[in-house]
């Protein structure tokens, strides 16, 4: 297990964060990784920001993201600063794109949806993920209007680390392909506004879940394209259900009100958080303080998620 975070008490004190998709509920799965997220910056006295990514108007809910303000909260997982909507911060976007296009990084592209579901999977998924093949790439953008955009990526592997798995190297161009950044209903895409956005709220480190590993050298080229520092990462191990399948929003994963509902009080909940997380050798009920002494990355499991939620099920049902 590799530590992601330099420990160096020299160094100023990290920025993390926690940026859902209101298209849901928060799901235990979510919870871990946002509990994981918190820890990691408060346990070295830094700051957690939370983020909303509803770029995607067409999914995205605001009643949705309030209840998941309010399932953080109850966890005692607070932001240390404002809030930010990216469905507010178009302007910003369009002023990256602008740089891109600039520099001649950009091409429209007329790819059709059904070619795409051919070609590409969303970005969501480590595995079988079928990168865009560069079909429009030597087509130039005259001019930034509502269509399809993407940036070109430059050849070559980028070396990272990963606070979980250690050492990578990958070649985006083998795993995603040319990224959208601008879609065609005139919607900005998300490898832009994810990088842009924790340009501007200065994000030092990032804990996601794994399914993300596979887009981080992408959204490294884009780092380095816009001039963005690149933030340090570490992709936690996915919970899931017992049968094994992931949990999903559309699985009819429990959130807070409905583990509630079926009898578990909220300290209930953070102590399996925590013993997944390997901040307590059993769950027993906890506040979220309880466990930033506890917390070490070299303690979170990177794999075996699946035993984890088996156990889990069984002590939360008792």
């Amino acid at each position: 297990m590799i530590n992601p975070i330099n420990q160096d008490s020299v160094l100023p004190p990290p920025v993390g964060r926690f940026a859902p998709s209101p298209t849901g509920i928060l799901h235990l799965g979510n919870l871990r990784t946002a509990l994981a997220s918190w820890l990691s910056v408060k346990a070295k006295g830094g700051a957690w920001v939370l983020r909303i990514e509803d770029v995607d108007r067409n999914r995205c809910r605001w009643e949705l993201a309030e209840r998941q303000i309010r399932d953080l909260a109850a966890l005692g997982l607070e932001s240390d600063g404002p809030i930010l909507r990216q469905m507010d911060r178009g302007e910003t976007y369009r002023a990256a794109l602008s740089k891109l296009h600039a520099d001649g990084l950009l091409y429209a592209c007329d790819c059709t949806r059904k070619d795409l579901a051919l070609m590409a999977a969303a970005p969501h998924a480590e595995d079988g993920l079928r990168p865009y093949p560069g079909t429009c790439r030597d087509r130039t953008l005259t001019e930034l209007k509502p269509e399809a955009i993407r940036f070109r990526l430059p050849k070559g592997e980028v070396a990272w680390r990963d606070g979980v798995h250690g050492a990578q190297v990958d070649d985006p161009n083998r795993l995603t392909g040319d990224p959208l950044l601008h879609r065609r209903d005139g919607c900005f895409a998300y490898h832009l506004a994810v990088v842009v956005d924790d340009g501007a709220q200065g994000i030092t480190e990032i804990v996601r879940g794994v399914d993300l590993r596979s887009v981080t050298a992408t959204q490294i080229r884009l780092q380095e394209a816009l001039g963005i520092p690149r933030p340090a990462y570490a992709h936690v191990a996915l919970v899931a259900s017992p049968d094994g399948a992931r949990l999903g929003k559309r699985g009819g994963a429990m959130g807070i009100e409905e583990l509630q509902a079926s009898g578990l009080a909220i300290p209930q909940i953070l102590g399996w958080l925590g013993h997944s997380l390997g901040c307590l050798d059993r769950p027993e009920p906890c506040i979220a303080e309880d466990l930033l002494r506890a917390f070490a990355w070299d303690q979170v499991p990177d794999q075996g998620v699946e035993f984890i939620c088996r156990r889990a099920e069984k002590d939360l049902d008792a």
